[in-house]
């Protein structure tokens, strides 16, 4: 392994691990209410496009860090839009009360 694989897979786990908190936080508790939709989309899309990158690349480190990073924003992102249809229906639901 050269120096530059080194420091692609310390780099690719130092980022992917830093985003574990937070998905962590989000899916124990459920709480997503300060959560951007519009971010964690972005994000998630992006995160798809840098693993078919890396799987083009045939590059280990990205598709690793990839793959646990696109599984961890697409359940965060899964519960933010899950909570958010919860929220809007509770919302809609309280309007048609009144």
């Amino acid at each position: 392994m050269t120096n530059l694989e080194i420091l692609g897979f310390i780099s690719a786990f130092l980022t992917t691990f830093s985003f574990l908190p937070q998905a962590i936080q989000v899916i124990k508790t459920r709480d997503t209410q300060s959560l951007s939709l519009a971010m964690y989309s972005f994000f998630t899309v992006g995160v798809a496009g840098w693993l078919a990158y890396g799987l083009y690349k045939e590059d280990s480190a990205m598709i690793v860090a990839n793959m646990i990073t696109f599984l961890l924003a697409a359940c965060i992102l899964s519960i933010k839009i899950y909570n958010d249809i919860k929220s809007k229906k509770s919302h809609d639901d309280i309007c048609t009360e009144m």
